[in-house]
């Protein structure tokens, strides 16, 4: 059994090996003499910028020189940025930028909340997926909040340096984001009382307020509450002898104001729902009360004796512990860990009450929380809608997308994986094709063959019944040499891959747990295999998404699966470099962060201009979940100005500003939000033909700074001509009018397509794509695609 070992950035490093006592990740790094911090838009490095109200004091000299010289590292970032001099060798001078040319990041992050919103207003989309897009938004403001707002605000507050390329001061943007989110939950709280309580109604579900329940079902939840509820209720009084008391974060609690009538004093007390029990108790099989009305009835049996004056539910958003922005450098966040860890509680960054509290008890909670006034939402009740998931997960079948089977077609199943891989690549689309079929049996048949000779795997997200580790772990006590690259900071799932790591391990698993500062992020398996003749050959997976089995049913994703020699030296360089000292950088097939593919990138998009100049057909397409390089967004600035026609298709955050005169005219960007969550990564460049380029690149990266810079990620350049044109005929048809999308726009706006003009819902990609998945297309020619959509009839979004 071989233990884990962490290295520095650089690729040079010490072994951490469990044997001797050290854990991994927890090296310190050597000591580098600081970088000159940069001054950014607001204030030098090191200066308060604001933050008064959010609990956060100075530092001490230890924190400040910890926090200096992780401002110094967050100044250097970005180094993967080809040279002034080589691009003005290539291009000649190039045109000078607006210095408003990128759109604010937290507005762009807000807007993309706004998109899923619209699907859970959409009468068209079936009402329970309706109601999961309401809880997903109510999910994704809480994130938002907890990582974007709280670390803008803990930056600001400790005088770190705060990113603000659009040219926005830093407390501007805070002030317009706040703003913004509360817009959005206003119009998310009406959603829920004013378009889906009716419509749940109609179908036969009802929400109620414990006001509405008929008087037998009230009886029955008074039973309940005796037996199930009082007993873990622990009211906590505030008087002299009792402070006010730490209130978590994202739990749902009850203000109370109580009075005495023997002393004639009037109390505070906070009552928190338990977070254990459901969000929603069944009433009857199609009737729920939100389970602080339950608690709210029966609070004069919690004070017994005394006088329920009034109560109000509140909810409190902290910086999360422990899962941090990751735009921000590793060290610095180490820093500010340290720091606040010395607090009695890390501050409160919004505080959400509901709309008929009393002015006297908002007062209360805002004092006592040491909230910033503009961080206080009032809201209609129920607050914390991200429990409507267990709504939406309702056996009605009627109220949800029809049910699909995804195709198995993509592999042969009369054939072995090898046998028909040696043949030719193959392409998978998920959850188009099936994972099981497909990515999951190359690692369950490897493990099974007896001519495997070795394994290796990244391994970033899985399940709790992972297959594919089951197969791993098979392997090794086969005897095969097993490599498992484990990724243990993916934010949210931690404590799973520490856990599957030492079941690795135990089970003879050589597990390594990547770089010092990097997270690993790229997706790829490397089978070794024995042929009949004794020669040796690589079979490999590079992926856009995670290995999970669950999340491939969710997540759109691609896969390529090759047993292409260059590829597989490739995969086997990479793999050297993740586990020992390789420090090579050039790939046949590869583009690899941090140390290439920015540039790579840039390269390619600086050729399509050459191509533009000398009046050769020219093009740029991409599809990513999230935009906001400014490296990259130049270049593609530049390569409109030059008059590439450039498609951006962008789930997320996107930083950059299309169809503006004279920098961006020929730029279109579009996003598609729907049933499964776009997940794939393709970036092509040329208009095919003799007198252009034609390469087509995919993989795990998104145009981030984290990405692009703190990940080890890869794109890998596709050559079959069909699976070239498939991943291209992807973004074409997600471009094309007929096809519901959302449109950006140069001031930020995002605009819904969805509706032609005679009110009839435009075509859903995604319901296209699972349709025509099940007679997968021969020809992959985006002008065939669009004959079939128009000759079909068009799937109502959603």
């Amino acid at each position: 059994m071989d233990s884990g070992q962490t290295r520095s950035p650089g690729g040079v490093g010490r072994s951490a090996r469990k044997s001797e006592g050290a854990a991994p990740g927890k090296q310190k790094p050597a000591a580098k003499k600081p970088a000159a911090t940069k001054p950014t838009a607001g204030g030098a490095a090191g200066r308060g910028t604001g933050g008064v109200g959010y609990g956060i004091g100075p530092f001490d000299a230890a924190g400040r020189d910890s926090v200096e010289r992780a401002a110094a590292i967050l100044a250097g970032a970005g180094q993967d940025i080809p040279a002034s001099r080589s691009r003005l060798d290539a291009l000649g001078k190039l045109a000078e930028l607006p210095p408003d040319r990128y759109l604010d990041r937290e507005e762009s992050w807000l807007r993309f909340s706004q998109r899923v919103l619209e699907l859970a207003e959409d009468p068209n989309v079936p009402l329970l997926e309706r109601v999961r897009f309401e809880s997903i938004f109510a999910s994704a403001l809480d994130e938002f909040f907890m990582v974007r707002v709280a670390g803008r605000i803990r930056r600001m507050a400790t005088g770190l340096p705060v990113e603000s390329v659009s040219g926005k001061a830093p407390d501007q943007i805070l002030e317009n984001t706040l703003d913004m989110a509360r817009e959005l939950a206003d119009r998310h709280a009406r959603c829920f009382s004013h378009r889906l309580l009716p419509a749940l109604a109609e179908s036969g579900i009802e929400i109620l307020r414990w006001k509405e329940l008929l008087p037998q079902e009230q009886a029955r939840l008074q039973e309940l509450f005796k037996e199930r509820i009082y007993p873990v209720l622990t009211p906590l009084a505030v008087d002299p002898a009792h402070p006010f008391p730490f209130i978590s974060g994202l739990s749902l609690s009850l203000a109370v104001m109580v009075a005495d009538p023997r002393s004639g004093l009037t109390l505070f007390a906070r009552v928190k729902v338990p977070p254990l029990l459901p969000r929603f108790l069944t009433v009857s099989p199609s009737r729920f009360v939100p389970l602080e009305d339950v608690i709210a009835a029966h609070l004069n049996e919690l004070f017994a004796g005394l006088e329920v004056i009034e109560h109000h539910a509140f909810r409190v958003t902290r910086i999360r512990d422990l899962e941090i922005d990751e735009d921000v450098t590793e060290n610095l966040l180490q820093s500010l860990e340290r720091e606040l860890m010395r607090r009695r509680f890390e501050p409160a960054v919004r505080l959400e009450v509901e709309e008929s509290i009393s002015s006297d008890v908002l007062d209360k909670l805002v004092t006592e929380l040491d909230i910033d006034h503009r961080a206080v939402y009032r809201l209609p009740g129920p607050l914390d809608l991200s429990g409507l998931s267990a709504i939406a997960d309702l056996d009605l079948r009627r109220l949800k997308y029809p049910a699909f089977v995804p195709a198995e077609g993509a592999l042969p199943g009369d054939r072995s994986v090898f046998a028909t891989l040696s043949e030719r690549d193959v392409l998978v689309h998920l959850p188009y094709d099936s994972f099981t079929a497909s990515v999951q049996r190359l690692v369950v048949s490897a493990a099974a063959d007896r001519r495997v000779l070795a394994i290796k795997h990244t391994l970033y997200r899985t399940s709790g019944d992972s297959e594919i580790v089951d197969a791993l772990i098979d392997a090794a006590e086969a005897g095969k040499q097993v490599v498992v690259v484990v990724e243990i900071k993916a934010r949210g799932d931690e404590e799973a891959n520490i856990a599957w790591a030492r079941k690795l391990e135990e089970a003879g698993c050589h597990v390594v747990y990547g770089f010092v500062g990097l997270k690993t992020h790229c997706k790829m398996v490397l089978v070794v295999r024995e042929q009949a003749d004794g020669s040796l050959r690589r079979f490999c997976h590079i992926g856009t998404g995670n290995y999970h089995p669950k999340t491939a049913r969710l997540y759109e994703d691609y896969g390529l699966l090759t047993a292409d020699p260059q590829v597989g030296e490739d995969i086997t360089d990479l793999f050297n470099h993740l586990t020992g000292y390789s420090r090579r950088a050039d790939y046949h097939r590869l583009l690899v962060a941090p140390t290439g593919l920015r540039s790579g990138l840039i390269k390619r998009i600086d050729e399509q201009v050459r191509l533009a100049r000398e009046g050769r057909p020219a093009r740029i397409q991409m599809k990513c979940n999230a935009i906001i390089d400014e490296a990259i967004i130049d270049a593609l600035y530049q390569a409109s100005i030059a008059g590439v026609p450039i498609d951006l298709l962008v789930r997320g955050i996107c930083s950059l500003r299309p169809g503006v005169p004279g920098l961006s005219e020929t730029i279109r960007v579009r996003s598609v939000v729907g049933r499964f969550l776009e997940h794939s990564r393709i970036y092509a460049f040329g208009a095919g033909g003799p007198d252009s380029s034609d390469e087509v690149w995919m993989g795990s990266a998104d145009l981030m700074h984290r990405n692009l810079d703190r990940r080890v990620e890869l794109l890998i350049r596709v050559t079959d001509p069909a699976h070239k044109a498939e991943l291209r005929s992807l973004i074409d048809l997600a471009m094309d009018p007929s096809v519901s999308s959302w449109w950006l726009g140069p001031d930020g706006s995002w605009t819904r397509h969805h509706l032609d003009e005679t009110r009839t819902p435009l075509i859903d990609l995604q319901e296209h794509l699972i349709r025509f998945r099940q007679n997968r297309p021969a020809e992959a020619d985006v002008k065939a695609r669009k004959r079939q959509l128009q000759g079909s009839p068009p799937a109502r979004h959603g």
